[in-house]
């Protein structure tokens, strides 16, 4: 659930940007003027540019990225998952305690993740100077993982057994509706697929602005994704721990556009101003009102190899719920 803003910023004048002990200024010719299709992957601003492409380098870094992944799945299982050696069991029942009701456990929960994401997130700047950047998302990281798979997992558990406030299941088209809706809002999610080895910390993270692709839309995806997938799977339980769970995830993720937009103003300064101008928080808004000016072959910026993945592991994951579910059930939370 971490959000990870990539925005494109072109500016038709020259734009000053300030980033830490360094000041640069970006040449026009340098950038693709604004509302013009991306040819090809969003290109870097050329402040931000690194040495990418096939080659040694990154299919080294893809390797590393599978390892580093591997051994990030067995410390998960065997420190927090596994009941025989790992402490979420214990976490879970020491925030079941609290209440016997089911609704106060999962708000608890989503609000401890909530509070944890977004602390951190807003910690990030003093602690990447303390440790350094990857160090910091590997904390960062490391920490939020294990809050996130117990808030799902409790969830999938527990998501039957508050009290029923409606029954759409068997009405025609609902199914489809729910169906369609949580498959589009994965693709408000795509920003992370972008720069995989950077949230893993393989590669140096940086920041990224970007104007293209769903930015059009709405500069915060996470969010309008997240809104999405809980109303839908809201609608199709209807009952009062669906509920809980999607006033915890939406109000979590509404705090992050606020948390998000005041840290990016106040680390970026004019360039982000001039990037929220253009953009939205409220989907096709700046479309609508005219802050966004569609090209005519603006769909080629949604022709990425990261749509057709996350195409593919919605399909997957809408087959393998089963699988989920069965899994989630052998914990005992």
């Amino acid at each position: 659930m971490a959000s990870h803003l990539l925005l494109r910023l072109p500016a038709p004048p020259p734009l000053l940007l300030h980033f830490p002990q360094r000041r640069v200024t970006l040449p026009q010719s340098r950038v693709v003027p604004h509302g013009t299709a991306a040819r090809g992957p969003p290109r870097l601003l050329p402040s931000l540019r690194r040495p990418s492409g096939p080659g040694r380098g990154r299919v080294a870094s893809w390797v590393y990225f599978g390892g580093i992944l591997a051994v990030v799945l067995w410390g998960l299982n065997v420190l927090w998952i596994d009941p025989a050696t790992g402490v979420g069991t214990r976490f879970l029942e020491a925030v079941a305690a609290v209440s016997d009701n089911h609704e106060v456990t999962m708000l608890l929960l989503t609000i401890i993740f909530a509070v944890v994401h977004s602390g951190m997130a807003s910690l990030r700047e003093t602690g990447e100077k303390i440790i350094g950047e990857r160090a910091y998302r590997v904390m960062f990281a490391g920490i939020s993982l294990p809050l996130a798979v117990s808030t799902v997992v409790y969830f999938i558990n527990h998501r039957y057994d508050g009290i029923q406030l409606w029954q759409v299941q068997g009405i025609s088209g609902i199914h489809e509706l729910v169906w369609l809706s949580s498959f589009i809002s994965f693709f408000f999610l795509y920003p992370s697929t972008f720069n995989l080895l950077e949230v893993a910390a393989v590669d140096k993270p940086k920041f990224h602005m970007w104007e293209t692709g769903i930015m059009r839309i709405t500069r915060h995806p996470q969010m309008v994704g997240q809104v999405i997938w809980c109303l839908a799977h809201t609608l199709w339980i209807g009952n009062s721990v669906a509920v809980a769970a999607s006033v915890g995830l939406i109000g979590h993720h509404l705090f992050g556009v606020w948390n998000g937009d005041r840290r990016l103003a106040s680390r970026y300064g004019e360039a982000f101003e001039v990037l929220k101008k253009r953009t939205s928080v409220i989907p096709f808004a700046a479309v609508i009102d005219g802050r966004q000016k569609l090209p005519k072959d603006y769909y080629r910026e949604f022709i990425r190899l990261p749509y057709l993945a996350i195409t593919a592991l919605t399909l997957g994951a809408y087959f393998v719920h089963p699988l989920m579910q069965a899994s989630s059930y052998q914990l005992p939370w």
